[in-house]
C-alpha cells in the first residue's frame, strides 16, 4: 500500500531530474536540443525509471533477471543523482541572492554547462566506487576477551558473516570470493547472522551450484546460521513487501533444503555446545521468527538452566536487547541486519536508529559485534560502507 502511495512522488522526482538533465545537456551541445535526440533519450530514461516495476510483474525468466539487475543499479545511481541535483539547486538559489564578482558567468549558458558537468562527474564517481566496493569483500578483525572458564578451550576463532542476500545481485561468483577468504582465515567456527536469501528463492541463479560453493567452507566446529527478516518467500518492490498482513511469513521449504545442502546448521531458538566448552544460541528474527515459532524466548529464558560460568554466545540477525542480554549473562551478541547503512548517507541514519549500528561496542560487560554484511539489499552499491567478513579472535580466561 505504501509503495502505491509513494509512486506519484517517484514519478514526479524522475520528471524533475529529467528536466534538469535535459537543460544541462542542451547547454553542453546544441545536438541535445533536437527533438528526435530528446525523444530517444527520454525512451531510455523511462525504461530505466520503470524497470523496477516491469521486473516486479514479469514472470521469472532471463529477461526479468536482467531487468532486476538494471533496476538495482538504477536505484543506486538515482539516489546520487537526486542528492547531487538537490544540493546544486539549493546552492543556486542561495547564490542568486548574493552579489559576487562574475556572477553573470556562473548563471550563463556556459556556467550552467560547467556546473552540470561537475555534478555528472560527482554522480559517476559515487556510483562507480559504490559498484566496486559492493563486489569486493574485505576482512575486519576484532580481538575480544571473555573472562570465563573455556573448559577445553583457551581461545575460539570465530568468523562472522551476515546478509548474503542471495538473489538477483549476489550469486555464485560473490560466494566463491567469500568462501576463499573465509578458508584462508582457518576459523574454528563460522557463524551466519541471517538474511541468507533476498526474499525470493527463485531469484537465486543456479542454487545447487551456490550451495555447493558454500559447502566448501572449512571450519573445525562447523557452520551455524540463523534466519533474518528477508529469509522468507515474499514478493518485494523497492523495499516494500506484498505478502499480505494475514499470511504467515516464513522461509520457503526450498530455502531450508538449500541450507542443508550448503552444510549450514540452522539454529532457530536452539543452542549447541562447541566442544563442550562454549555455549552458542541462535535466536529467530525479531520481525520474522519463522516456521513453528510464535514467540521468541526472552534473554533470561535463553540462559535459564545454562552454566553461566561458561562463555555464552548469542547469534541473531538484528542487534536488539543489548542490555537485557547482558543482564541475562550473555558474553557476546553477534549480529548483522543494518548493512551499516549500505550507502551514504544511510550510515548516518542507522547510527541514530541502533544502539550499536555497526562494529564493536561493550555493553555492561557484554561484547556486541555487528557486521555490515557481505551482500547488498536493493541498490547494487556500497558507498561509505564495506562488504565484509568479521574475523573475531576470542580469548577465554
Amino acid at each position: 500500500m505504501i509503495a502505491i502511495l509513494l509512486a506519484p512522488f517517484y514519478l514526479l522526482l524522475c520528471w524533475y531530474l529529467w528536466r534538469r538533465a535535459i537543460r544541462w545537456m542542451g547547454c553542453c551541445h546544441h545536438v541535445f536540443e533536437h527533438k528526435a535526440v530528446q525523444i530517444g533519450m527520454f525512451v531510455v530514461y523511462v525504461f530505466l525509471a520503470l524497470s523496477i516495476v516491469i521486473a516486479f510483474f514479469l514472470p521469472h525468466s532471463d529477461f526479468q533477471r536482467f531487468l532486476k539487475l538494471i533496476s538495482n543499479y538504477w536505484l543506486g545511481i538515482l539516489l546520487y543523482i537526486m542528492l547531487t541535483v538537490v544540493v546544486a539547486d539549493l546552492l543556486r538559489l542561495i547564490l542568486k541572492r548574493l552579489n559576487f564578482p562574475h556572477k553573470e558567468k556562473l548563471f550563463s549558458r556556459g556556467g550552467h554547462a560547467v556546473v552540470g558537468t561537475i555534478c555528472f562527474c560527482v554522480i559517476c564517481a559515487f556510483s562507480l566506487v559504490g559498484i566496486f566496493t559492493a563486489r569486493h569483500t574485505v576482512v575486519t578483525q576484532q580481538d575480544i576477551t571473555i573472562e570465563k572458564d573455556g573448559g577445553k578451550l583457551d581461545s575460539l576463532h570465530v568468523v562472522l558473516i551476515a546478509d548474503l542476500h542471495l538473489g538477483y545481485s549476489i550469486g555464485n561468483d560473490h560466494m566463491k570470493q567469500m568462501v576463499d577468504k573465509i578458508n584462508a582465515l582457518d576459523p574454528d567456527v563460522v557463524l551466519v547472522a541471517g538474511d541468507i536469501f533476498d526474499n525470493e528463492y527463485e531469484a537465486v541463479k543456479d542454487p545447487d551450484q551456490v550451495a555447493k560453493t558454500l559447502s566448501r567452507i572449512k571450519s573445525k566446529y562447523g557452520v551455524y546460521a540463523t534466519y533474518g527478516n528477508h529469509d522468507i518467500e515474499e514478493p518485494i518492490l523497492a523495499g516494500f513487501t506484498f505478502g499480505g498482513k494475514n499470511k504467515k511469513k516464513e522461509s520457503d521449504p526450498r530455502m531450508d533444503a538449500f541450507m542443508q545442502r550448503a552444510g549450514f546448521t540452522l539454529l532457530q531458538e536452539k543452542g549447541v555446545w562447541i566442544d563442550d566448552s562454549v555455549y552458542l544460541y541462535g535466536r529467530p528474527d525479531y520481525e520474522r521468527p519463522g516456521r513453528g515459532i510464535t514467540e521468541r524466548k526472552t534473554p533470561k529464558q535463553i540462559t535459564k538452566g545454562i552454566d553461566k560460568s561458561k562463555p555464552i554466545l548469542v547469534l541473531e540477525h538484528e542487534p536488539r536487547q543489548l542490555q537485557e542480554l547482558a543482564d541475562a549473562g550473555v558474553d557476546a551478541q553477534l549480529c548483522g541486519h543494518t548493512h551499516d547503512g549500505q550507502m551514504f548517507p544511510g550510515n548516518l541514519l542507522t547510527g541514530l536508529m541502533w544502539e550499536n549500528s555497526y562494529g564493536y561496542m561493550k555493553k555492561a560487560g557484554m561484547h556486541s559485534i555487528v557486521t555490515s554484511g557481505v551482500g547488498i539489499f536493493g541498490p547494487d552499491m556500497r558507498v561509505g560502507t564495506k562488504s565484509e567478513i568479521y574475523d573475531i579472535h576470542i580469548t577465554l580466561k
